[in-house]
């Protein structure tokens, strides 16, 4: 199997390193190889997960068979590289789909298992991992098959584990019936955070899908001002008669491609305040309940192909946390406010409501709300404010999503995942050598004691 030195970069192209990349073509190849070593699925992290500076970097891209489907009863098996498009594809038109599912379709389902990722039902059903039932680890000692009834500290340690008890070679998953490829959708807006928080706790706004979009920009008595989106995968008598007969009929549309690298002052305090303003304007006129595909709802930037050239070579960073109850409103507004003050300007500002903590170990979700922001690379200035809201974030008991940081310090880590000595047992077990290292794993020291 052919080697070579390239430069890898994760999806906000921040951090970039050079390492030895091998992609197996056939599984049996697909094994962990000394002396530093880390998986990498479609490279949609927006850390240094999938990086390994220096060391190698094991693609599975061609690890990406589906084998088998229990059609009656909604259980898929597949390879650990097969995308969750590939995986909708075939399942939709059959009345299914993924139980839960990040805000792109482009990424691995191995991928996905290793960062235990969450999707806007969190509040209802909870991480992916709630819906996994075995998974296929290879780790340095050899291949193992764990569950939630057989090695279950495996398979806690290897949700939300970043691929570092080893690579995940097969994922069984039970899906979701559904009766139609659309999702019943509506938008309310709100001048402020508190209207916001009111929503999100309101029974009568809820849905099975929640999000709400928020003006990062937005200050005084507007700040965090935004629209909730809710949703629900629509039964046959909510759609139009004509759609009645093809409920499935939603087929991917060709991607705007962005085809360069947009020049750094493109995305500027003027023009993303402009923009920001101009997209709450349009969703608040949207008061009555409407139709989504769920690609629209779900995927809406897998429409524009290469969408993050759109912040330039430097790229872009995003930084997710989650504030627990019962002080997440207090927490939100202070993150939010210390954004403003800095007048550095996110580009997208999302907010979720989080429900019960799941079995992995070093999984991010807890209950509460996350909030998510894309902020431009810049100066040390970027740097210093995320230190600040990091320790806002600890203070009120919160953490970092490990599958979008880069820059994490490794006392705060330790401070946020509690979970960590236990997860470090299960480590020790299957990678007694520590092969299976990533630039996430060395910079945050994930492999000494607590």
């Amino acid at each position: 199997m052919s080697t070579r030195r390239i430069e890898l970069a994760s999806w906000g192209r921040y951090p970039r390193y050079s390492a030895i990349v091998r992609r197996p073509e056939r599984y049996a190849d697909f094994k962990p190889e000394g002396p530093s070593c880390i998986a990498r699925g479609q490279g949609r992290s927006y850390g240094d997960a999938a990086l390994n500076e220096d060391g190698q970097v094991i693609l599975s891209e061609r690890i990406d068979r589906m084998l088998e489907c229990d059609w009656k009863e909604g259980v898929l098996r597949v390879e650990g590289g097969v995308t969750l498009d590939d995986v909708l594809k075939v399942i939709v038109p059959r009345g299914w789909f993924l139980p839960v599912t990040p805000g792109t379709c482009k990424a691995s389902l191995g991928g996905c298992v290793a960062a235990d990722v969450h999707g806007k039902n969190h509040h209802h059903d909870g991480a992916i991992g709630n819906f996994v039932t075995a998974i296929d680890v290879i780790s340095p000692g050899g291949p193992s098959r764990c569950s939630p009834d057989y090695d279950s500290e495996l398979f806690q340690a290897t949700l939300g584990g970043m691929g570092l008890t080893g690579f995940i070679g097969e994922v069984e998953l039970r899906l979701r019936p559904i009766e139609s490829a659309y999702i019943a959708t509506r938008h309310h807006a709100t001048r402020d955070l508190e209207g916001l928080f009111k929503y999100f706790a309101d029974a009568a706004y809820d849905d099975a899908y929640t999000v709400a979009w928020i003006d990062g920009q937005s200050k005084g008595p507007a700040l965090g001002r935004g629209v909730l989106m809710c949703g629900h995968h629509a039964v046959t008598q909510e759609l139009h008669t004509a759609m009645r007969d093809r409920p499935f009929s939603d087929l991917p549309r060709r991607a705007v491609k962005v085809p360069f690298d947009a020049p750094s002052w493109v995305l500027n305090p003027f023009s993303i305040g402009l923009f920001n303003s101009l997209f709450y304007w349009l969703q608040s006129r949207k008061h009555v309940p409407f139709l989504a595909s769920y690609r629209k709802f779900f995927y809406p930037l897998d429409e524009i192909e290469n969408w993050n050239r759109l912040y330039g070579k430097r790229g872009f960073m995003q930084y997710q946390c989650v504030i627990p109850e019962p002080h997440a409103f207090d927490g939100v507004r202070l993150l939010l406010e210390k954004l403003v003050v800095s007048g550095y300007p996110s580009f997208l500002a999302v907010l979720k409501r989080m429900g019960p903590a799941g079995p992995g170990m070093l999984s991010f979700p807890i209950p509460g709300y996350t909030l998510a922001l894309d902020l431009t690379m810049g100066d040390e200035r970027l740097f210093n404010l995320l230190d600040e809201l990091d320790d806002t974030v600890v203070r009120y008991g919160g953490r970092v999503y490990l599958a979008k940081d880069a820059r994490l310090r490794a006392s705060s880590f330790r401070a946020m995942y509690p979970r960590y000595g236990e997860w470090l047992a299960v480590k020790r077990r299957v990678d007694s050598q520590g092969l299976l290292s990533s630039s996430l794993s060395r910079r945050l020291r994930m492999g000494e004691d607590a």
